[in-house]
């Protein structure tokens, strides 16, 4: 290896959800892996054994709670017991996608507010500190009693489209919830924001309304947090075609993209799709209009100031 992190007290584990960008991340800090190992007994049940000493050190383990969902969700908290068990220093989890996210609020009666939960569940087992990349609402933040560093993919993004050197831009907000992430683009790109409005009747259905802001005859930049099925940001995509938009590309961090989704960007007008490896992405997920950018500099480099007690804030800038 390259480069070696001097500190053998800095320890980074990986569980299922995402080993490609951990072992990015690792490279990216010097070190190796910790060995761990993550198995089945034969009714499911998770069973986690640490393949080294940890004692007494600044363990951060990495883990996407991505599909399967729940199964990720199990595999952090066994293995965060499994730390505490074996007298790590602290217990660092790196969640470049916190699942549930999106249920953050009750929005009818008798609801949940499973990302609290899953929040409740993640400090009860012991973790210490969370890293984590673009929460679908950054209020999430404060549903941790713990210290929680909320990095964003903007930037990442953002550099993408300027290396691009795309003419007369303007940064879509599929919806009126993302304004302050276009927004966020739009500075950085020096372009204007427009917003779509949109109605939506039930979930995963969306239907667009109309568009504010000019975009007649420009480039248009749609942004988001999570693509799920897709539903939303081709829709979008289609009515800025329709409303006289030149070309659209689209980006966002956190490319879930379950059932139709792939199907839905391949046969819309989006000419790109840019998204981060936050979540790992099978093979067959990685269409021709996929283009996947690494979170793995800055996650290693958020691990790296942590450990040191240096400023984190100075990785948004």
């Amino acid at each position: 290896m390259p480069n070696h992190y001097p500190d053998k007290h800095l320890k980074v584990f990986t569980l299922n959800s995402n080993p490609k960008l951990a072992e990015e991340i690792a490279k990216h800090i010097g070190v190796e892996l910790g060995k761990c190992s993550v198995s089945r007994f034969s009714d499911g049940e998770v069973q986690i054994n640490i393949e080294e000493s940890i004692r007494g050190c600044d363990v951060f383990i990495i883990q996407s709670t991505s599909f399967p969902v729940n199964e990720s969700i199990m595999e952090l908290l066994i293995m965060i017991d499994a730390l505490k068990r074996a007298s790590a220093k602290t217990i660092n989890l790196v969640i470049p996608y916190y699942g549930y996210a999106r249920q953050d609020r009750k929005a009818r009666s008798r609801e949940p507010i499973t990302s609290k939960l899953v929040a409740n569940l993640l400090e009860t087992a012991g973790s210490t500190r969370v890293i984590t990349l673009d929460l679908h609402a950054p209020q999430i933040q404060g549903f941790f009693d713990i210290p929680i560093d909320h990095l964003l993919g903007v930037p990442i993004l953002s550099d993408y489209f300027r290396k691009k050197q795309l003419d007369d831009i303007v940064i879509v907000s599929p919806d009126h919830g993302g304004v302050t992430r276009a927004r966020k683009m739009a500075d950085r790109l020096k372009a204007p924001i427009a917003i779509i409005d949109k109605r939506r009747p039930r979930p995963n259905v969306a239907e667009v309304m109309n568009i504010i802001g000019n975009i007649e005859g420009k480039t248009a930049i749609l942004i988001d947090d999570i693509i799920d099925t897709a539903g939303t940001i081709t829709l979008a995509a289609n009515a800025l075609v329709e409303h006289g938009a030149k070309e659209v590309y689209a980006c966002c961090t956190h490319p879930v993209l379950s059932g139709p989704a792939i199907d839905r960007i391949e046969n819309s007008c989006i000419k790109e799709l840019v998204v981060t490896n936050s979540i790992c992405l099978a093979e067959e997920k990685k269409a021709g209009k996929l283009v996947e950018l690494s979170v793995a500099g800055l996650l290693g480099e958020a691990i790296i100031r942590v450990y040191e007690e240096q400023s984190v804030s100075t990785l948004f800038d």
